[in-house]
């Protein structure tokens, strides 16, 4: 999906995602999630950036956070062109950034337009069809994806039981353990009793 927008708002979602909320014109806002790479997997010297975007960067300390494409802050207000996936995060649409650029000057805005009226009318009004071996092709993937995930849930739930079971036979054992301890214990008491004055 391509957009021509305006940031109306930047948010520091947590240590993986920030969001730019874009104003296209549309009559609606739109979210575009930036993904970051997390502490423990960014390193500064093999990567040129804090996130899956190569010209983005998300500086977040305590008193600073920003956010800077191609070394250029995006504020409120800022103009961008941007790329980005349609995913689904809890059963809600979002998009997710895949490439971004700053649109400086009204005329890089008029041609950023231009650019992406041109892509619908080339490829997105065009009917989208399919021949019937690549249908049968992802409906096989489909399936096997399905099939896949109903195998795995099996296995899952199998594991579990035995989990249960394996639980439930220490469980048995351990009280079995416990209670010949409890009765050795009491026969040495009665033994050592016996002898006892009282």
């Amino acid at each position: 999906m391509r957009l021509v927008g305006v940031v109306v708002a930047i948010d520091d979602i947590n240590v993986k995602y920030t969001t730019l909320t874009l104003d296209d014109g549309s009559g609606a806002n739109i979210e575009v999630k930036i993904v970051r790479l997390t502490p423990e997997v960014y390193n500064q010297v093999e990567s040129p950036s804090n996130t899956m975007i190569d010209n983005v960067n998300v500086a977040s300390q305590p008193g600073v956070f920003e956010v800077t494409v191609d070394h250029q802050q995006v504020e409120i207000g800022t103009v961008i062109k941007a790329k980005a996936t349609l995913s689904e995060f809890r059963g809600a649409k979002q998009l997710e950034l895949k490439r971004i650029w700053i649109v400086s000057t009204t005329n890089e805005e008029v041609q950023a337009w231009a650019e992406t009226a041109a892509f619908k009318q080339t490829t997105l009004s065009r009917p989208w069809q399919i021949s019937s071996a690549e249908h049968k092709r992802i409906t096989g993937e489909i399936k096997s994806e399905r099939k896949k995930i109903r195998d795995y849930e099996r296995r899952k739930a199998d594991h579990e039981a035995k989990k249960k079971e394996q639980s439930k036979a220490r469980e048995e054992y351990l009280a079995q353990k416990e209670a010949k301890l409890v009765a050795r214990r009491r026969k040495e008491n009665v033994m050592m009793n016996a002898g006892a004055l009282i």
